[in-house]
């Protein structure tokens, strides 16, 4: 990203605020859990979770991220705080601790490909929530769009020139209505999955959902699962398919917060739609081969080894290579930062030195 910099240019890459969880993540289940009886994991993880998982990613990727949350004052807070501060490098001016209350926590079973969440939380103090009247400068920004309200920053930040890229949680109201959507018409990028896009547009296909969602933003990526991604540019006319990557998935937690990091990266970096939908789903595809939403995120050391890896592997379909041969004038030589990266670990070491 550095090529791409001007000196007049916004101090941060991107800019992102939400709620950071504690992720406590159980891999290694046969089965969901059964009422009565007791589960034995193989394995287990702890990581900061939630807006952590979107922001970790960026980082990783090398874009200079900038995040507005609120911490809890407990052990858990103080983890989450030092790993992303000063494991990940992220910067937390915008956010802040809040005296007396305790981290919300996500408990993450992973069985079957898929994840079965149990979180705990309560909302902090209206006044404690970092939320500035002017965002930071940047030259993107992420947001979850939330049916039913607004999110004043968002229009703040687009007006002051920063492109926005939104995905959204499921609507628990059932209306499915665009028009719950206010702080869309501010967006960029619109990055629903197939279910959601086609509940919004009524289109009965998630590629014509796609299409119908540009009438309402510039730039529609729809996430198909195991299918892939499909995409929409309506300033350019272009779309663009392309399929997932085959892995055996570890912990799919934050797959869609990595996807997305990926597919920011390279419209930051110019790069063609396709390009971006293949990157995105990359670094999606490694991230599930890891423990944790957020510290399983991939960066370029990484990359640049999945691609020298899967060159090398034989009967490699070449249509298959030609598709991701960008890489080869992006990967690094030598690491661009410690490596390996930090992941999930079992603990958490509450100790500090003196």
């Amino acid at each position: 990203m550095a090529g791409r910099r001007a000196p007049h240019d916004p101090p941060w890459d991107v800019y992102l605020t939400g709620t950071v969880f504690l992720d406590i993540i159980f891999t290694g289940l046969d089965s969901a859990p059964v009422r009565g009886t007791e589960s034995w994991a193989r394995g287990m993880g702890s990581s900061p979770g939630g807006v952590a998982n979107m922001a970790t990613a960026l980082a990783r990727l090398g874009l200079r991220t900038s995040l507005a949350a609120a911490f809890g004052d407990d052990h858990y807070g103080d983890y989450c705080w030092d790993a992303l501060a000063q494991g990940e490098g992220i910067d937390l001016t915008p956010s802040r601790t809040v005296p007396g209350w305790h981290s919300p926590v996500t408990v993450s079973m992973a069985y079957e490909g898929e994840r079965t969440m149990v979180s705990h939380g309560h909302e902090p103090p209206p006044e404690a929530v970092p939320a500035p009247d002017r965002p930071p400068r940047a030259r993107a920004a992420i947001a979850s769009l939330t049916p039913g309200s607004r999110a004043p920053w968002i229009a703040q930040a687009s007006a002051g020139g920063t492109r926005v890229f939104a995905d959204v949680g499921w609507d628990d109201t059932g209306a499915w209505d665009l028009a719950g959507l206010p702080d869309l018409a501010h967006c960029e990028a619109f990055l629903p999955n197939a279910e959601e896009a086609m509940r919004y547009t009524g289109a009965r296909c998630p590629r014509a959902a796609a299409h119908a969602l540009t009438e309402h933003v510039p730039l529609a990526v729809v996430t198909l699962g195991a299918e892939g991604a499909y995409a929409v540019d309506r300033r350019t006319g272009e779309s663009a398919e392309v399929p997932a990557i085959e892995v055996e998935a570890l912990d799919p937690t934050g797959a869609g917060d990595v996807f997305v990091a990926g597919f920011v990266t390279g419209t930051l970096a110019g790069w063609p739609l396709a390009d971006r939908l293949a990157f995105a789903g990359l670094t999606a595809a490694l991230s599930v081969q890891e423990f944790g939403g957020s510290l399983s995120a991939p960066g370029w050391s990484e990359i640049a080894t999945w691609w020298r890896k899967v060159q090398s592997v034989e009967g490699q379909d070449p249509a298959a290579l030609r598709r991701y041969a960008f890489l080869a004038d992006l990967v690094p030589d030598e690491p661009v930062r410690p490596w390996p990266l930090r992941r999930a670990v079992p603990t958490i070491g509450f100790r500090r030195p003196a």
